[in-house]
């Protein structure tokens, strides 16, 4: 079973626009303070805790929407960005005040997803954030929206809250929304129920997601099918994932201490860990320079039960240009993603040793990631 709720060292708290948010845009202090008080008791009973906050944007229109000087004529992205700039600085300086109440410092961490593009900028993320929670501070993570636009963005807050509770090795990650979990129907529908857990397995997982509600939320980028998608794939890294309404007092206080009568939804671990250049290489779908296609023996063999590295004999084509060390999908005879790796050469010496024998390996087993879902 999944591990005692109350051993956690180190979890991932990301919270959302529709916690954060009134219905009129406007930042809700309030229950900001609530889940301040929430992370400080449980930050004094010994619990490391880093918070990925949304609201920077909602915080910014609000703060904007009074002033005369402000253009009408902005596009989606120059109003993004100012209202990011303007609402973040209002958003940490908030929290910090919050925080400062219980003793306790807070830090900024803006990112972007090109920050996770390497592992040398990966694991300076990481150092730094080691370094705060060292030193009793929590980190306050966001991701920068007055440079990431277009491609360059994360799908939403869920997806940067998986890639830092995957990055920190947290041991637990709490998705605050304004739901109280997965439902096994119409939200809406009284005669719908809370799925309670939902186990780290295939055919349960596929189960659960046809109750997802593919609609987003009204203020932030994600909904339920976004969190569902960042759920399966920490679960799959060995990381309990709970869905919960952060609206609901004490919610956080609840989850750890295993109150049945709280409803959210557990998306239970799997008991096979992943070697932290795994985790990182399971994150780096967005960032593949190119692809390796197999043939099926070399796809069998990477997909079987045991350890295999691709050999350039399985290698059917190499598709882009990528140097040595980049990360490349790895495509099945039937041109399906399956995996990533890291390459152990560029793409001209990819080419030349492709369906060959007798050479080593392009992508050795330590730097490979099999995405399980895409097996087939």
């Amino acid at each position: 079973m999944h591990q005692a709720m109350n051993n956690y060292k180190r979890i991932v708290v990301k919270i959302g626009s529709n916690v954060l948010s009134r219905n009129d845009g406007t930042l809700d202090i309030t229950r900001m303070s609530a889940i301040v008080d929430q992370v400080a008791l449980l930050h004094k009973r010994g619990i490391e805790i880093i918070m990925v906050s949304s609201g920077a944007v909602a915080s910014g229109r609000s703060e904007m929407r009074g002033n005369k000087s402000m253009r009408q004529h902005l596009d989606a992205v120059s109003q993004r960005q100012l209202f990011s700039a303007v609402g973040q600085a209002k958003l940490i300086n908030r929290y910090y005040e919050l925080f400062r109440e219980h003793g306790i410092v807070c830090g900024q961490v803006l990112t972007t997803k090109e920050d996770f593009s390497t592992r040398h900028q990966y694991l300076n993320q990481k150092h730094c954030m080691e370094v705060m929670l060292d030193n009793g501070v929590i980190p306050i993570v966001n991701e920068n929206d007055t440079i990431s636009v277009t491609e360059l963005m994360f799908t939403d807050n869920d997806e940067l809250s998986g890639l830092i509770a995957s990055m920190m090795g947290a041991q637990a990650l709490m998705l605050l929304s304004n739901v109280d979990g997965v439902y096994d129907g119409d939200p809406s529908d009284p005669a719908s129920n809370v799925i309670k857990e939902i186990a780290p397995d295939e055919k349960e997982t596929t189960e659960a997601e046809t109750f997802i509600c593919q609609s987003r939320s009204s203020l932030g980028r994600g909904g339920m099918s976004s969190k569902f998608n960042t759920a399966r794939k920490a679960a799959a890294e060995s990381i309990a994932v709970y869905i919960a309404n952060g609206k609901r007092e004490g919610i956080l206080q609840s989850i750890i201490d295993g109150d049945p009568t709280v409803p959210h939804t557990l998306f239970a671990p799997s008991t096979r860990p992943v070697s932290g250049v795994k985790k990182w290489i399971a994150h780096s779908n967005s960032f593949a320079k190119g692809a390796i296609h197999v043939n099926q023996g070399a796809f069998e063999a990477l997909t079987s039960t045991r350890a295999a590295s691709l050999l350039p004999v399985g290698v059917t084509r190499v598709e882009g240009e990528f140097e040595k060390d980049d990360i490349v999908k790895i495509i099945s005879p039937t041109g399906i993603a399956f995996a990533l790796g890291r390459i152990g050469c560029d793409s001209i010496t990819a080419e030349m040793q492709a369906g060959k024998q007798g050479n080593r390996p392009l992508i050795h087993y330590n730097y490979l990631y099999i995405e399980k879902e895409n097996n087939g």
